[in-house]
């Protein structure tokens, strides 16, 4: 099969020719339709986050079939359709997965990370940590849920437990693909979504209303009406004080991203009055299932650039350089 392998952080992915993965006990081997370029595996690719399994074929978002079966599976048969998400294998014994956290295992293996992911042909995967695809999605549609729809979503829920359910205003730090489809899913709501964009960004504005958020413009800009959570996608800690700045007393601000530059010194007073700053780590299966239940709903439609497998560099440079609005998918 093809594969477009990362040998050193810091370098370009290599392309290359290597065997097909075989599914061990409990695995299943996808055909890969689509892969999703998410900002982790420019974290990953750059060194941001430190000490993946090398050599490593990154990707995370992955769309296609399943087209063998190993030893052992129950719930999948082979042309099952199915998404394979960040999210690889949890170890269901640890203090966290017993409660109900299996985002915070401690054995956790993580797709495109620790485990070889999606920037190929064909991948493995534990069936327990496949979600099935919604009919009304093409794989190249649906790549894009599986990370940037399920982080979203995540950061969504805890931006809403935070504030007791009670968010009527929500601002967005980073319009990019984790944006675009949570916007939808709030809008649906009856949210009203202000968009925050990096300064002068203004296709990524256009780009914003253009999916009913109500405001949009500088991330440095503070709005007329005051929010009552705010999550920030965009990888920039500078941005949480100014997020605080736009919060309402009992607000939320979320930190959605894997890795963001550190947060500056900021002045208690908007802390006070019970503000909250919180981060999100992973997901969990139990989002895969309500992204994917509500995605076909509102509908969700996620606006792609699709490249082939063999250009995935150009898609990360191309991601790196914030000239995407929406999602690249690289296409095997």
């Amino acid at each position: 099969m093809k594969a477009m392998v990362l040998e050193k952080q810091g370098a370009l992915l290599i392309e290359q020719d290597l065997p097909i993965p075989e599914p061990g006990a409990g695995q299943v081997l996808v055909k890969v339709y689509a892969c999703g370029v998410c900002r982790t595996d420019l974290h990953v690719a750059d060194g941001d986050l430190k000490y993946p399994k090398l050599p490593l074929i990154i990707g995370h978002e992955i769309a296609g079939e399943v087209v063998k079966l190993g030893n052992g599976v129950k719930k999948l048969n082979i042309g099952d359709r199915v998404g394979v998400p960040w999210l690889g294998y949890t170890c269901g014994k640890c203090s966290y997965c017993l409660r109900g956290m299996e985002n915070l295992c401690e054995n956790a293996k993580f797709t495109g990370y620790t485990i070889n992911g999606g920037y190929a042909e064909y991948t493995v995967a534990d069936e327990r940590f496949c979600f099935p695809i919604p009919p009304e999605y093409p794989f190249e549609n649906a790549a894009p849920l599986l990370c940037a729809g399920l982080i979203g979503y995540r950061s969504f829920k805890i931006a809403q437990q935070s504030c007791r359910g009670s968010i009527k205003k929500l601002g967005i730090y980073g319009f990019g693909a984790a944006a675009h489809i949570i916007s939808q899913i709030a809008i649906f709501k009856g949210i009203d979504v202000y968009a925050f964009t990096r300064s002068g960004d203004t296709e990524a504005q256009k780009f914003a209303k253009s999916l009913g958020c109500i405001w949009a413009g500088n991330s440095d800009i503070k709005p007329d009406d005051t929010l009552d959570a705010a999550i920030i996608f965009a990888p920039v800690g500078s941005l949480v004080p100014l997020a605080l700045k736009a919060v309402d007393k009992g607000g939320a601000v979320i930190c959605g991203g894997i890795h963001m530059s550190d947060i500056p010194g900021f002045p208690y007073d908007i802390l006070w009055e019970e503000r909250t700053i919180r981060s999100v780590a992973n997901l969990t299966r139990e989002d895969g299932i309500e992204l994917l239940s509500i995605a076909p709903e509102v509908p969700v439609k996620t606006f792609i650039t699709k490249y082939p497998l063999n250009k995935a560099n150009e898609a990360l440079s191309d991601l790196r350089k914030g000239k995407l609005h929406g999602a690249a998918v690289l296409i095997p």
